[in-house]
């Protein structure tokens, strides 16, 4: 018998660690970004494909893949969701706490699966200028809080993994 409690996951959340949307990879992305670390097991992979109307760029698709769980799963796929259709400015603009709130919450032990996916995204994005050499007035020159926390978790998440290694040897 397991001593282990289940997660108080909301409905939004089952939902769409079930029947998750917009998962896989994307053939024609025009940028791929990853956040997250194998060592735990909590990865996301983000594709989009970005376009221009106008003076500006637009998300035509996004999808993902992910290696982690039912957090992590549902917080990539609602993220493609909001993003999807929007101004590229406007998902730049998007936190952790909105990804968590559209969930309808998370667990706050699964908070990182939303910084995680919003740190995919942010990733993305700069990958994207850095990719067609042009850096609108809106994309800040320093990290976000967001992508501060993404390595952050990252760097937490390796360093636990190196010494839980060390127990094994």
């Amino acid at each position: 018998m397991s001593s282990r409690i289940p997660l108080p996951y909301t409905p939004k959340v089952l939902e769409l660690f079930r029947n998750p949307k917009n998962v896989g990879p994307l053939a024609d992305a025009d940028v791929i970004a990853t956040a997250g670390s194998p060592a735990c097991g909590d990865v996301i992979k983000l594709y989009l494909k970005i376009v221009k109307r106008g003076n500006e760029e637009y998300i035509e698709k996004a999808s993902f893949e992910s290696y982690g769980c039912a957090a992590n799963i549902a917080a990539a796929s609602i993220l493609t969701e909001m993003i999807k259709g929007k101004r590229v400015k406007e998902a730049w603009e998007l936190s952790w706490k909105d990804i968590a709130d559209e969930l309808g919450g998370l667990p706050p032990i699964k908070y990182h699966c939303s910084i995680l996916a919003v740190g995919a995204l942010k990733r993305a994005i700069r990958m994207f200028y850095e990719r067609i050499k042009r850096k609108p007035e809106w994309l800040p020159k320093e990290m976000t809080i967001e992508e501060k926390q993404t390595i952050e978790e990252e760097k937490l998440i390796e360093t636990m993994y190196r010494k839980l290694m060390q127990f094994r040897t």
